[in-house]
Protein backbone atom coordinates (compact mmCIF):
# COMPACT_ATOMS: atom_id res chain seq x y z
CA UNK A 1 0.00 0.00 0.00
CA UNK A 2 2.67 2.49 1.10
CA UNK A 3 4.83 1.67 -1.89
CA UNK A 4 1.90 2.16 -4.28
CA UNK A 5 0.96 5.47 -2.62
CA UNK A 6 4.52 6.71 -2.83
CA UNK A 7 4.71 5.77 -6.48
CA UNK A 8 1.47 7.62 -7.24
CA UNK A 9 2.68 10.71 -5.32
CA UNK A 10 5.93 10.69 -7.25
CA UNK A 11 4.07 10.48 -10.54
CA UNK A 12 1.78 13.35 -9.55
CA UNK A 13 4.77 15.50 -8.61
CA UNK A 14 6.42 14.80 -11.94
CA UNK A 15 3.23 15.58 -13.85
CA UNK A 16 2.93 18.90 -12.02
CA UNK A 17 6.46 19.91 -12.97
CA UNK A 18 6.19 18.54 -16.49
CA UNK A 19 6.22 21.94 -18.27
CA UNK A 20 9.60 22.70 -16.74
CA UNK A 21 11.30 19.47 -17.79
CA UNK A 22 12.67 18.77 -21.22
CA UNK A 23 10.47 16.39 -23.24
CA UNK A 24 13.37 14.08 -24.04
CA UNK A 25 14.36 13.53 -20.41
CA UNK A 26 14.85 9.76 -20.13
CA UNK A 27 14.49 9.71 -16.32
CA UNK A 28 11.08 11.36 -16.58
CA UNK A 29 9.93 8.87 -19.21
CA UNK A 30 11.06 5.97 -17.04
CA UNK A 31 9.24 7.26 -13.97
CA UNK A 32 6.01 7.89 -15.86
CA UNK A 33 6.18 4.38 -17.30
CA UNK A 34 6.58 2.76 -13.88
CA UNK A 35 3.63 4.81 -12.58
CA UNK A 36 1.48 3.52 -15.49
CA UNK A 37 0.82 7.04 -16.76
CA UNK A 38 1.49 8.16 -20.30
CA UNK A 39 2.31 11.38 -22.08
CA UNK A 40 -0.69 11.61 -24.40
CA UNK A 41 -2.98 14.27 -25.80
CA UNK A 42 -6.32 14.33 -23.93
CA UNK A 43 -8.01 14.62 -27.32
CA UNK A 44 -7.01 11.04 -28.08
CA UNK A 45 -9.17 9.57 -25.36
CA UNK A 46 -9.60 9.77 -21.58
CA UNK A 47 -10.84 7.21 -19.14
CA UNK A 48 -13.62 7.99 -16.70
CA UNK A 49 -11.16 9.64 -14.31
CA UNK A 50 -9.71 12.00 -16.91
CA UNK A 51 -6.47 10.07 -17.32
CA UNK A 52 -5.14 9.83 -20.89
CA UNK A 53 -5.67 6.37 -22.37
CA UNK A 54 -2.75 4.56 -23.97
CA UNK A 55 -3.24 3.74 -26.76
CA UNK A 56 -6.16 6.13 -27.46
CA UNK A 57 -9.61 4.70 -26.81
CA UNK A 58 -10.63 4.42 -30.48
CA UNK A 59 -7.49 2.56 -31.55
CA UNK A 60 -8.06 -0.48 -33.80
CA UNK A 61 -11.86 -0.38 -33.82
CA UNK A 62 -12.61 -3.11 -36.39
CA UNK A 63 -15.74 -2.25 -38.35
CA UNK A 64 -15.38 -5.34 -40.54
CA UNK A 65 -16.41 -7.46 -37.54
CA UNK A 66 -19.61 -5.82 -36.32
CA UNK A 67 -21.60 -8.16 -34.04
CA UNK A 68 -25.39 -7.68 -34.03
CA UNK A 69 -26.35 -10.72 -31.95
CA UNK A 70 -27.29 -8.56 -28.96
CA UNK A 71 -29.44 -5.49 -28.54
CA UNK A 72 -26.36 -3.32 -28.90
CA UNK A 73 -24.08 -3.75 -31.91
CA UNK A 74 -20.41 -4.12 -31.00
CA UNK A 75 -17.01 -4.33 -32.66
CA UNK A 76 -13.62 -5.43 -31.34
CA UNK A 77 -11.05 -2.76 -30.54
CA UNK A 78 -7.43 -2.69 -29.41
CA UNK A 79 -6.37 -5.65 -27.29
CA UNK A 80 -9.31 -6.87 -25.26
CA UNK A 81 -11.30 -3.68 -25.59
CA UNK A 82 -14.85 -3.71 -26.94
CA UNK A 83 -16.58 -0.89 -28.80
CA UNK A 84 -20.33 -0.44 -28.49
CA UNK A 85 -21.67 1.16 -31.66
CA UNK A 86 -24.42 3.55 -32.70
CA UNK A 87 -25.32 1.00 -35.40
CA UNK A 88 -28.91 -0.26 -35.34
CA UNK A 89 -28.77 -4.10 -35.35
CA UNK A 90 -31.89 -4.41 -37.54
CA UNK A 91 -30.65 -1.96 -40.17
CA UNK A 92 -27.17 -3.47 -40.03
CA UNK A 93 -28.45 -7.00 -40.62
CA UNK A 94 -30.63 -5.75 -43.48
CA UNK A 95 -27.66 -4.01 -45.11
CA UNK A 96 -25.56 -7.16 -44.85
CA UNK A 97 -28.36 -9.26 -46.33
CA UNK A 98 -28.95 -6.89 -49.25
CA UNK A 99 -25.26 -6.87 -50.14
CA UNK A 100 -25.02 -10.67 -50.00
CA UNK A 101 -28.13 -11.10 -52.14
CA UNK A 102 -26.73 -8.80 -54.77
CA UNK A 103 -23.95 -11.28 -55.57
CA UNK A 104 -21.68 -8.35 -56.40
CA UNK A 105 -17.92 -8.30 -56.66
CA UNK A 106 -17.72 -5.73 -53.85
CA UNK A 107 -19.93 -3.08 -52.33
CA UNK A 108 -20.93 -1.05 -49.31
CA UNK A 109 -23.88 0.55 -47.55
CA UNK A 110 -23.75 3.40 -45.04
CA UNK A 111 -26.81 4.91 -43.36
CA UNK A 112 -26.56 7.91 -41.04
CA UNK A 113 -29.06 9.80 -38.91
CA UNK A 114 -29.29 13.28 -40.42
CA UNK A 115 -29.88 15.26 -37.24
CA UNK A 116 -27.22 13.71 -35.00
CA UNK A 117 -24.66 12.19 -37.36
CA UNK A 118 -24.99 8.76 -35.69
CA UNK A 119 -24.16 5.98 -38.14
CA UNK A 120 -27.05 3.49 -38.30
CA UNK A 121 -25.59 0.90 -40.70
CA UNK A 122 -22.04 0.26 -41.90
CA UNK A 123 -21.57 -2.79 -44.08
CA UNK A 124 -19.35 -3.94 -46.92
CA UNK A 125 -18.55 -7.03 -48.98
CA UNK A 126 -15.37 -7.81 -50.87
CA UNK A 127 -13.59 -10.80 -52.42
CA UNK A 128 -10.76 -12.59 -50.64
CA UNK A 129 -9.61 -11.19 -47.32
CA UNK A 130 -12.02 -8.98 -45.41
CA UNK A 131 -11.71 -5.26 -46.20
CA UNK A 132 -13.68 -2.26 -45.10
CA UNK A 133 -14.88 -0.96 -48.46
CA UNK A 134 -16.65 1.93 -46.72
CA UNK A 135 -13.38 3.71 -45.94
CA UNK A 136 -11.71 3.06 -49.30
CA UNK A 137 -11.54 5.82 -51.88
CA UNK A 138 -10.78 3.80 -54.99
CA UNK A 139 -14.10 3.89 -56.87
CA UNK A 140 -14.68 6.74 -59.34
CA UNK A 141 -17.28 9.27 -58.22
CA UNK A 142 -19.07 8.88 -61.55
CA UNK A 143 -22.17 11.07 -61.83
CA UNK A 144 -22.38 11.55 -58.08
CA UNK A 145 -19.93 14.36 -58.83
CA UNK A 146 -22.78 16.16 -60.60
CA UNK A 147 -23.95 17.10 -57.07
CA UNK A 148 -20.76 19.14 -56.68
CA UNK A 149 -20.99 20.63 -60.17
CA UNK A 150 -24.66 21.41 -59.62
CA UNK A 151 -23.91 23.22 -56.36
CA UNK A 152 -21.14 25.22 -58.04
CA UNK A 153 -23.49 26.20 -60.88
CA UNK A 154 -26.09 27.39 -58.38
CA UNK A 155 -23.41 29.46 -56.62
CA UNK A 156 -22.52 31.07 -59.96
CA UNK A 157 -26.12 32.14 -60.46
CA UNK A 158 -26.90 29.86 -63.41
CA UNK A 159 -30.68 30.12 -64.02
CA UNK A 160 -32.36 26.97 -62.77
CA UNK A 161 -35.65 27.39 -64.63
CA UNK A 162 -34.07 27.91 -68.03
CA UNK A 163 -33.80 24.94 -70.37
CA UNK A 164 -30.50 24.04 -72.00
CA UNK A 165 -30.52 22.11 -75.22
CA UNK A 166 -28.16 19.28 -76.04
CA UNK A 167 -27.52 16.36 -78.35
CA UNK A 168 -25.48 13.23 -77.74
CA UNK A 169 -23.22 12.51 -74.80
CA UNK A 170 -25.32 9.69 -73.41
CA UNK A 171 -22.49 7.22 -72.87
CA UNK A 172 -19.40 9.27 -73.64
CA UNK A 173 -18.39 12.86 -74.24
CA UNK A 174 -16.51 14.11 -77.27
CA UNK A 175 -15.58 17.61 -78.43
CA UNK A 176 -18.47 17.37 -80.88
CA UNK A 177 -20.91 16.89 -77.96
CA UNK A 178 -19.67 20.14 -76.39
CA UNK A 179 -20.38 22.28 -79.44
CA UNK A 180 -23.89 23.80 -79.68
CA UNK A 181 -25.69 22.73 -82.84
CA UNK A 182 -29.18 23.64 -83.97
CA UNK A 183 -29.24 20.44 -85.98
CA UNK A 184 -28.13 18.03 -83.22
CA UNK A 185 -29.51 19.73 -80.08
CA UNK A 186 -33.01 18.28 -80.26
CA UNK A 187 -33.60 17.84 -76.52
CA UNK A 188 -33.66 20.43 -73.74
CA UNK A 189 -33.60 20.23 -69.93
CA UNK A 190 -33.27 22.43 -66.87
CA UNK A 191 -30.31 21.89 -64.55
CA UNK A 192 -32.57 19.93 -62.19
CA UNK A 193 -33.83 17.70 -64.98
CA UNK A 194 -30.25 17.20 -66.15
CA UNK A 195 -29.18 16.10 -62.68
CA UNK A 196 -32.16 13.79 -62.20
CA UNK A 197 -31.66 12.18 -65.60
CA UNK A 198 -27.87 12.44 -65.41
CA UNK A 199 -27.50 14.28 -68.72
CA UNK A 200 -23.79 14.59 -69.33
CA UNK A 201 -23.79 17.12 -72.15
CA UNK A 202 -25.75 19.72 -70.19
CA UNK A 203 -23.39 19.58 -67.20
CA UNK A 204 -20.30 19.55 -69.40
CA UNK A 205 -21.37 22.57 -71.42
CA UNK A 206 -22.50 24.57 -68.39
CA UNK A 207 -19.26 23.84 -66.55
CA UNK A 208 -17.19 25.08 -69.50
CA UNK A 209 -19.31 28.19 -69.79
CA UNK A 210 -19.71 29.18 -66.13
CA UNK A 211 -17.16 27.41 -63.92
CA UNK A 212 -13.50 28.24 -63.75
CA UNK A 213 -11.42 25.23 -62.78
CA UNK A 214 -10.45 26.75 -59.45
CA UNK A 215 -14.06 27.42 -58.48
CA UNK A 216 -15.19 23.88 -59.22
CA UNK A 217 -12.27 22.43 -57.29
CA UNK A 218 -12.92 24.80 -54.39
CA UNK A 219 -16.56 23.67 -54.26
CA UNK A 220 -15.46 20.02 -54.22
CA UNK A 221 -12.98 20.65 -51.40
CA UNK A 222 -15.60 22.50 -49.35
CA UNK A 223 -17.88 19.49 -49.79
CA UNK A 224 -15.23 17.06 -48.54
CA UNK A 225 -13.00 16.08 -51.44
CA UNK A 226 -9.24 15.92 -50.72
CA UNK A 227 -10.01 16.41 -47.02
CA UNK A 228 -9.34 14.33 -43.92
CA UNK A 229 -12.85 14.31 -42.51
CA UNK A 230 -12.92 13.63 -38.73
CA UNK A 231 -14.36 10.22 -37.86
CA UNK A 232 -13.90 7.45 -35.32
CA UNK A 233 -11.76 5.33 -37.67
CA UNK A 234 -9.31 6.28 -40.40
CA UNK A 235 -10.90 7.03 -43.77
CA UNK A 236 -9.04 7.51 -47.06
CA UNK A 237 -9.70 11.02 -48.45
CA UNK A 238 -11.67 11.19 -51.66
CA UNK A 239 -9.54 12.58 -54.46
CA UNK A 240 -9.89 15.18 -57.19
CA UNK A 241 -7.57 15.94 -60.09
CA UNK A 242 -8.72 18.90 -62.22
CA UNK A 243 -7.33 18.47 -65.74
CA UNK A 244 -6.17 21.39 -67.88
CA UNK A 245 -7.45 19.82 -71.08
CA UNK A 246 -10.83 21.31 -71.99
CA UNK A 247 -12.50 18.05 -72.93
CA UNK A 248 -11.21 16.22 -69.86
CA UNK A 249 -12.31 19.08 -67.62
CA UNK A 250 -15.80 18.91 -69.11
CA UNK A 251 -15.81 15.16 -68.61
CA UNK A 252 -14.77 15.52 -64.98
CA UNK A 253 -17.54 18.05 -64.30
CA UNK A 254 -20.06 15.60 -65.78
CA UNK A 255 -18.74 12.65 -63.77
CA UNK A 256 -16.20 10.92 -66.01
CA UNK A 257 -13.16 9.91 -63.98
CA UNK A 258 -10.63 12.34 -62.43
CA UNK A 259 -12.26 11.98 -58.98
CA UNK A 260 -12.66 9.12 -56.52
CA UNK A 261 -15.12 8.68 -53.72
CA UNK A 262 -15.41 6.56 -50.59
CA UNK A 263 -18.86 5.40 -49.41
CA UNK A 264 -18.14 7.31 -46.18
CA UNK A 265 -17.52 10.55 -48.07
CA UNK A 266 -20.54 9.83 -50.26
CA UNK A 267 -22.88 9.69 -47.27
CA UNK A 268 -21.11 12.75 -45.87
CA UNK A 269 -21.97 14.57 -49.10
CA UNK A 270 -25.64 13.62 -48.79
CA UNK A 271 -25.61 14.53 -45.10
CA UNK A 272 -24.25 17.99 -45.90
CA UNK A 273 -27.02 18.71 -48.41
CA UNK A 274 -29.65 17.31 -46.03
CA UNK A 275 -28.40 19.59 -43.24
CA UNK A 276 -28.82 22.71 -45.32
CA UNK A 277 -25.15 22.98 -46.27
CA UNK A 278 -23.67 22.32 -42.85
CA UNK A 279 -21.17 19.48 -42.65
CA UNK A 280 -21.66 17.66 -39.36
CA UNK A 281 -19.43 15.09 -37.71
CA UNK A 282 -20.49 11.49 -38.06
CA UNK A 283 -19.89 9.06 -35.20
CA UNK A 284 -20.18 5.28 -34.98
CA UNK A 285 -18.68 4.44 -31.58
CA UNK A 286 -21.05 4.91 -28.65
CA UNK A 287 -18.53 3.91 -26.01
CA UNK A 288 -15.40 1.80 -25.52
CA UNK A 289 -14.98 -0.63 -22.63
CA UNK A 290 -11.55 -1.91 -21.61
CA UNK A 291 -10.52 -5.37 -20.41
CA UNK A 292 -11.49 -4.42 -16.84
CA UNK A 293 -15.02 -3.55 -17.99
CA UNK A 294 -14.32 0.14 -17.43
CA UNK A 295 -15.68 2.77 -19.83
CA UNK A 296 -12.73 4.63 -21.33
CA UNK A 297 -14.67 6.54 -24.01
CA UNK A 298 -18.21 7.83 -24.49
CA UNK A 299 -19.62 9.49 -27.57
CA UNK A 300 -20.24 13.24 -27.17
CA UNK A 301 -24.00 13.66 -27.24
CA UNK A 302 -24.08 17.14 -28.72
CA UNK A 303 -24.34 17.60 -32.48
CA UNK A 304 -21.02 18.81 -33.86
CA UNK A 305 -20.96 21.08 -36.90
CA UNK A 306 -17.59 20.84 -38.66
CA UNK A 307 -18.16 23.75 -41.03
CA UNK A 308 -20.59 25.36 -43.42
CA UNK A 309 -19.85 23.91 -46.84
CA UNK A 310 -22.71 25.52 -48.77
CA UNK A 311 -25.09 28.41 -48.38
CA UNK A 312 -28.46 27.17 -47.16
CA UNK A 313 -30.24 28.33 -50.31
CA UNK A 314 -27.70 26.52 -52.49
CA UNK A 315 -28.18 23.30 -50.52
CA UNK A 316 -31.96 23.67 -50.78
CA UNK A 317 -31.73 24.12 -54.57
CA UNK A 318 -29.49 21.06 -54.97
CA UNK A 319 -31.85 18.99 -52.80
CA UNK A 320 -34.78 19.91 -55.07
CA UNK A 321 -32.76 18.83 -58.10
CA UNK A 322 -31.96 15.52 -56.42
CA UNK A 323 -35.69 14.82 -55.95
CA UNK A 324 -36.03 14.47 -59.71
CA UNK A 325 -33.77 11.39 -59.71
CA UNK A 326 -36.51 9.27 -58.12
CA UNK A 327 -39.55 11.20 -59.31
CA UNK A 328 -38.80 10.98 -63.04
CA UNK A 329 -35.10 10.26 -63.47
CA UNK A 330 -32.59 7.42 -63.39
CA UNK A 331 -33.98 5.86 -60.18
CA UNK A 332 -37.65 5.85 -61.09
CA UNK A 333 -37.89 2.14 -61.88
CA UNK A 334 -36.05 0.91 -58.80
CA UNK A 335 -38.29 2.97 -56.48
CA UNK A 336 -41.56 1.98 -58.20
CA UNK A 337 -43.21 -1.32 -59.05
CA UNK A 338 -44.14 -2.39 -62.58
CA UNK A 339 -47.42 -0.50 -62.33
CA UNK A 340 -45.62 2.71 -61.42
CA UNK A 341 -46.67 2.62 -57.76
CA UNK A 342 -43.99 3.89 -55.35
CA UNK A 343 -42.48 1.53 -52.81
CA UNK A 344 -42.20 4.53 -50.49
CA UNK A 345 -45.57 6.26 -50.97
CA UNK A 346 -45.92 9.83 -49.70
CA UNK A 347 -42.18 10.02 -48.99
CA UNK A 348 -40.12 12.34 -51.17
CA UNK A 349 -36.66 10.97 -51.89
CA UNK A 350 -33.61 13.06 -52.82
CA UNK A 351 -30.88 11.07 -54.52
CA UNK A 352 -28.22 10.82 -57.20
CA UNK A 353 -27.10 7.81 -59.19
CA UNK A 354 -23.69 7.20 -60.66
CA UNK A 355 -22.63 4.63 -63.26
CA UNK A 356 -19.24 4.17 -64.87
CA UNK A 357 -17.58 1.24 -66.59
CA UNK A 358 -13.88 0.51 -66.61
CA UNK A 359 -13.49 -1.33 -69.88
CA UNK A 360 -10.04 -2.78 -69.25
CA UNK A 361 -11.27 -4.81 -66.28
CA UNK A 362 -14.94 -5.08 -67.28
CA UNK A 363 -15.81 -3.44 -63.96
CA UNK A 364 -19.12 -1.65 -63.53
CA UNK A 365 -19.28 0.92 -60.72
CA UNK A 366 -22.72 2.06 -59.60
CA UNK A 367 -23.64 4.52 -56.85
CA UNK A 368 -26.73 5.79 -55.10
CA UNK A 369 -26.35 8.72 -52.73
CA UNK A 370 -29.17 10.62 -51.06
CA UNK A 371 -31.53 11.18 -48.14
CA UNK A 372 -35.18 10.98 -47.14
CA UNK A 373 -37.68 12.41 -46.60
CA UNK A 374 -36.36 15.09 -48.93
CA UNK A 375 -38.13 18.03 -47.24
CA UNK A 376 -37.62 16.89 -43.62
CA UNK A 377 -34.59 14.62 -43.81
CA UNK A 378 -34.20 11.79 -41.32
CA UNK A 379 -31.67 9.44 -42.87
CA UNK A 380 -28.81 9.81 -45.36
CA UNK A 381 -27.53 6.82 -47.30
CA UNK A 382 -24.79 5.90 -49.72
CA UNK A 383 -24.58 2.62 -51.63
CA UNK A 384 -21.70 1.44 -53.80
CA UNK A 385 -22.03 -1.70 -55.93
CA UNK A 386 -19.08 -2.95 -57.96
CA UNK A 387 -19.85 -5.65 -60.53
CA UNK A 388 -17.59 -7.56 -62.89
CA UNK A 389 -19.07 -9.27 -65.89
CA UNK A 390 -22.75 -10.11 -65.56
CA UNK A 391 -24.51 -8.19 -62.82
CA UNK A 392 -27.56 -8.85 -60.65
CA UNK A 393 -28.31 -5.48 -59.03
CA UNK A 394 -27.15 -1.88 -59.18
CA UNK A 395 -26.75 0.51 -56.30
CA UNK A 396 -30.11 2.16 -57.00
CA UNK A 397 -31.90 -1.18 -56.43
CA UNK A 398 -30.09 -1.79 -53.15
CA UNK A 399 -30.73 1.76 -51.94
CA UNK A 400 -34.46 1.44 -52.61
CA UNK A 401 -34.58 -1.77 -50.58
CA UNK A 402 -32.54 -0.30 -47.71
CA UNK A 403 -34.82 2.73 -47.47
CA UNK A 404 -37.86 0.45 -47.49
CA UNK A 405 -36.41 -1.33 -44.46
CA UNK A 406 -35.71 1.96 -42.68
CA UNK A 407 -39.19 3.45 -43.15
CA UNK A 408 -41.02 0.18 -42.54
CA UNK A 409 -39.12 -0.12 -39.27
CA UNK A 410 -40.12 3.47 -38.44
CA UNK A 411 -43.75 2.42 -38.71
CA UNK A 412 -44.74 4.12 -41.96
CA UNK A 413 -47.91 2.09 -42.58
CA UNK A 414 -47.80 2.12 -46.38
CA UNK A 415 -44.20 0.93 -46.62
CA UNK A 416 -43.37 -2.76 -46.78
CA UNK A 417 -39.86 -4.14 -46.35
CA UNK A 418 -38.36 -6.42 -49.00
CA UNK A 419 -39.15 -10.12 -48.41
CA UNK A 420 -36.86 -12.19 -46.24
CA UNK A 421 -35.57 -9.25 -44.18
CA UNK A 422 -35.78 -9.65 -40.40
CA UNK A 423 -37.71 -6.77 -38.92
CA UNK A 424 -38.09 -5.50 -35.39
CA UNK A 425 -41.09 -7.09 -33.64
CA UNK A 426 -44.05 -4.73 -33.37
CA UNK A 427 -46.40 -4.69 -30.39
CA UNK A 428 -49.36 -4.69 -32.77
CA UNK A 429 -49.73 -5.41 -36.47
CA UNK A 430 -49.58 -2.23 -38.54
CA UNK A 431 -51.84 -2.36 -41.60
CA UNK A 432 -49.91 -1.85 -44.81
CA UNK A 433 -51.16 0.89 -47.13
CA UNK A 434 -52.20 0.15 -50.65
CA UNK A 435 -49.11 1.95 -51.95
CA UNK A 436 -46.67 -0.50 -50.35
CA UNK A 437 -47.09 -2.71 -53.35
CA UNK A 438 -45.27 -5.84 -54.29
CA UNK A 439 -41.75 -6.96 -53.67
CA UNK A 440 -40.14 -6.51 -57.06
CA UNK A 441 -37.55 -4.11 -55.63
CA UNK A 442 -35.94 -6.81 -53.53
CA UNK A 443 -32.60 -8.07 -54.71
CA UNK A 444 -33.80 -11.63 -55.17
CA UNK A 445 -36.96 -10.80 -57.11
CA UNK A 446 -37.25 -10.31 -60.89
CA UNK A 447 -37.07 -6.73 -62.07
CA UNK A 448 -37.91 -4.63 -65.03
CA UNK A 449 -34.80 -3.88 -67.01
CA UNK A 450 -33.17 -0.76 -65.50
CA UNK A 451 -33.12 2.34 -67.63
CA UNK A 452 -29.49 2.98 -68.70
CA UNK A 453 -28.11 5.98 -66.89
CA UNK A 454 -26.51 8.67 -69.00
CA UNK A 455 -23.21 8.51 -67.17
CA UNK A 456 -21.08 6.93 -69.82
CA UNK A 457 -18.99 3.82 -69.89
CA UNK A 458 -15.48 5.20 -69.47
CA UNK A 459 -12.51 5.09 -71.77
Amino acid sequence: MRQGFALFAAAALVAATLPFVRKHDENLTSLLSRAKLVVSSPKKGLDGKGVPVDPPALTDVDLTSIDTRRDVATAPAHGKRNAELTVDPILQEAAETLLRRGEMHSGAIVMTDVASGRVLAWSSVSPGHRRDVVVESTAPSASVFKIVTGAALVEQGVPLNEKYCYGGGEHSLTLRDLEPSDERDKWCATVGMALGRSINAVFARLALRHLERGKLRAAAVRMGYAQDIPFDVAVAPSTIDVPEDELEYARMAAGFWHTTLSPFQAVNLALTIANGGQMIRQRIVERVIDEDNQTIYERPKERQVLKRALDERTAWAVARMMEQTVRNGTSFQSFHDRSGRPYLPDIRIAGKTGTLTEKKTDTLYTWWVGFAPARQPEVAISVLVVNRGAWRVKATNVAADALRVYFADKGYPAVRPPPGIRMRPKPTDVPAGSGGGGDAASADAPRAKPTPEDDGDGD
